[in-house]
Formats: C-alpha cells, structure tokens, sequence
C-alpha cells in the first residue's frame, strides 16, 4: 500500500518552496557552466539552503508536515546535490567520486525507505546525519564554487570528510529502514 496525497497537502507554502528549489536547479547550472557568474551561483544555492530551512521550519510550527513535503524536499535536495556537483566537476574531476558515492548513497537510501513505507505506511523523516551531510556537502561546493584557487589538498580534505559522512548516513539510514520495515512486517502480521 503506498501514500496517496491530497491536494491541499501538496500545496503548501513549504512544498512551495521546495519547488522554488526545484526551479533553482537550472539557474544555478546556467549561471556557473554558461556565464560562469560563479558568485550568482553561490548565492543562488545559498537561496536554495534558505528555503530549505525555511520550509522545515515553517512545517513543523504551523503543523504543515506532510508525507509529500517529506518525500519532496530531500528529492530537491538531492537534485540541486547532484546538478551542482556535476558542475564542479568540470573544474575539479575528483569530486566525481563525491557525486558517486551521492548516487549510491539515494539510491541505496530511495530502495529502502520505500521497503519501509510499505512496509510500515509511514514516510520517515530526515535524522541528524542527513542533516549534517547536507551542511557539510552545502558547504563544499559553496566554498569550491567561490575559492578560486582552494589549495589542493583542502578541497580533498573537504571532499574526503563529506564522503565519509554520507558513507556513515548512508550505513545509519539503511539500518533504521531495514530494522522499521522488519518490524512493521512482524506488526503487520500479527
């Protein structure tokens, strides 16, 4: 049994915004890959992370979280990740490794969160490691956007730890997945 939405809640200010940043996405690659205005393109990320928090904040104290607005804003999350990696590495080939380990890290992620939401009827939320993986990733690619000339070995440094973090969020949310969708088996057979 998968979710099915309503409208009003799908339209709501936060998922909205969530698909303000979906918007973003192109703007952000044509501003650093066409026009190389790599400063409008920081900020229009930085625009993108300020919704991103806006919306969760406006969810959870207005009580407009929604199974839709859980599934839509990391997916443009994720998207705006992936588009703006794969535009540095047009200057810095070795974040493709970053971006790899992004893919396999959602798609790990999206085939077991939906085991969990079969399984349990429940779309689960974002956890600290999420959140910290974003900061941290958010981080990188505005710094390596803006620091022309990052010395070498701090950008694999910030590379290397933004790695390590999404290999160990990855690992705790396959965890919490599997474990919650064993368990809404075992309940629902019960």
């Amino acid at each position: 049994m998968f979710l099915k939405f309503k409208k009003e809640e799908i339209f709501t200010i936060p998922n909205i915004l969530s698909f303000i940043r979906l918007l973003l996405i192109p703007a952000i690659v044509v501003a650093y890959v066409v026009y190389d205005y790599y400063v409008l393109a920081a900020i229009l990320i930085v625009v993108s992370g300020i919704t991103d928090i806006v919306d969760g904040k406006i969810a959870r104290k207005y009580n407009l979280v929604s199974d839709f607005g859980k599934m839509l804003d990391p997916v443009a999350d994720k998207l705006t990740q992936a588009a703006v990696l794969l535009c540095l590495v047009s200057r810095y080939d070795y974040i493709i490794y970053l971006f790899a380990i992004m893919a396999v890290k959602e798609l790990f992620m999206g085939i077991t969160g939906l085991v969990r939401i079969k399984m349990t009827g429940k779309v689960h939320g974002a956890d600290w490691h999420g959140k910290l993986t974003t900061v941290l990733l958010y981080t990188t690619m505005v710094l390596h956007i803006l620091w022309i000339e990052i010395p070498l070995i701090v950008s694999q440094i910030l590379v290397v730890v933004c790695a390590c973090v999404m290999i160990l969020s990855m690992t705790l949310y396959g965890i919490a997945n599997i474990t919650s969708a064993k368990k809404g088996t075992t309940e629902n057979n019960s």
